[in-house]
């Protein structure tokens, strides 16, 4: 009676998505009978009777049936998941922004106005059940990509008069990459148009450490504006989405 082993080990071969990972058993099981048959035969001792060699016989014909593979099929991230995702994201960046607020918060209010192409946050909550998906990510994205390029102007000032925030502004834009990022891998999946706004015009280096907090003041308290918008707008989305896959 002989002991058959097999070392599964086959060779995953890429395939684009959507499409099975397949392992071929083929060659590797005929090569381990094969071995056998060979090991048996060189020792004279040993014979193999009629019905070992029936049984030989019976696996390599067997052999097309180790190779049909288990199909496992790719599936796609769900929507709702990416949306809920997104809310979280944005719930801390909003979060940071507020800590850095108030570590940093004057008795009165800043100066206003120093960025003149910051996002408009005239956003009003009736209007974000009538939202739809593609149009209202293309606009988010371009809304964070223009804060994106305010935050990369401040955190350059922020080096050049040692701001003290400066470590978790570093942190926030980090955050702000990782957000923009899976904002475009969700456009891509939905099919969701990239905007093309200009380039941010962008007020001149300001020349002390104060200025540098007026600035930093004016573009969180909008960026705040930004997260709470857009955490409320995914929460809606994701919501909607739910219905629909229910229907």
């Amino acid at each position: 009676m002989f002991t058959l082993w097999c070392n599964i080990s086959g060779e995953l071969t890429a395939v684009p998505r959507g499409h099975y990972h397949y392992i071929d058993m083929t060659a590797l099981l005929r090569g381990h009978i094969n071995l056998i048959i060979a090991s048996v035969s060189s020792h004279s001792a040993v014979l193999v009777d009629s019905s070992s060699s029936l049984l030989l016989s019976l696996l390599l014909a067997q052999l097309p049936l180790f190779t049909s593979a288990v199909p496992a099929p790719y599936r796609r991230p769900n929507v709702v998941h990416e949306l809920d995702r997104l809310a979280n994201q944005t719930k801390n960046l909003r979060q940071i922004t507020a800590d850095l607020l108030k570590e940093h918060a004057f008795e009165t209010d800043p100066e206003q106005h120093r960025f003149k192409s910051l996002p408009l946050m005239n956003n009003r909550a009736s209007d974000i059940n009538s939202l739809e998906m593609r149009p209202t990510l293309s606009q988010l994205h371009a809304d964070l990509k223009s804060f994106e390029h305010h935050f990369a102007w401040l955190s350059r000032a922020s080096r050049k008069h040692h701001h003290p925030a400066l470590p978790k502004l570093g942190q926030m834009m980090s955050l702000i990459k990782s957000l923009t990022s899976m904002l475009e891998h969700q456009m891509m999946r939905v099919d969701a148009q990239r905007l093309s706004p200009p380039s941010p015009s962008m007020p001149p280096p300001p020349p002390s450490q104060f200025d540098v907090l007026q600035s930093s003041q004016e573009l969180l308290l909008q960026f705040r504006l930004f997260c709470d918008w857009a955490q409320r707008v995914f929460s809606v989305l994701s919501t909607k989405s739910k219905m629909s896959a229910v229907q």
